[in-house]
C-alpha cells in the first residue's frame, strides 16, 4: 500500500487550504488534485466513496447550483447517475478529501483527517 497521501483540494475553499495547511504542519505534503481542473474519474470516485462508506449523495454539496439545476435530489436516480453528475458537474463534491492508507475522510472540520494519517 502506498504511503502517498492525497488530498482532493480546492484552492478558493478555505476549509481546503486549511486542511492543506493542517498536513503541511503535520509534515505530509500530499499529491494535491484541483478536482475542478481535474475531475475524478468514476473508478476514483468510486473508490473515494468505497473508502468513506457513504453513498455519492453524501459526497454532493446540496447547495451548489448543479444540484438543484440537474433534480439531484430525485430519489429514483441511482448512484451510477449520481456519479455522474459529479464527474460533469465536480462543483458538486465536497471538499477536501483527503485519501491515505487506504482511508479517505472529508476535512470539514480539517483536523477529521488526522484519524486516516
Amino acid at each position: 500500500m502506498s504511503d502517498q497521501v492525497t488530498l482532493f483540494h480546492n484552492p478558493k475553499c478555505s476549509k481546503s487550504r486549511a486542511t492543506l495547511e493542517l498536513l503541511q504542519n503535520k509534515g505530509v505534503e500530499p499529491l494535491i488534485v484541483e478536482y475542478l481542473k481535474t475531475p475524478p474519474n468514476v473508478e476514483t470516485l468510486e473508490d473515494i466513496l468505497d473508502r468513506l462508506d457513504i453513498n455519492p449523495r453524501d459526497l454532493m454539496r446540496k447547495k451548489e447550483e448543479p444540484y438543484g439545476a440537474n433534480n439531484l435530489d430525485d430519489e429514483t436516480l441511482e448512484s451510477a447517475e449520481l456519479i455522474q453528475a459529479i464527474i460533469d458537474n465536480p462543483i458538486l463534491m465536497e471538499r477536501p478529501i483527503v485519501l491515505a492508507k487506504g482511508k479517505a475522510a472529508i476535512g470539514r472540520p480539517p483536523e477529521s483527517v488526522l484519524d486516516i494519517l
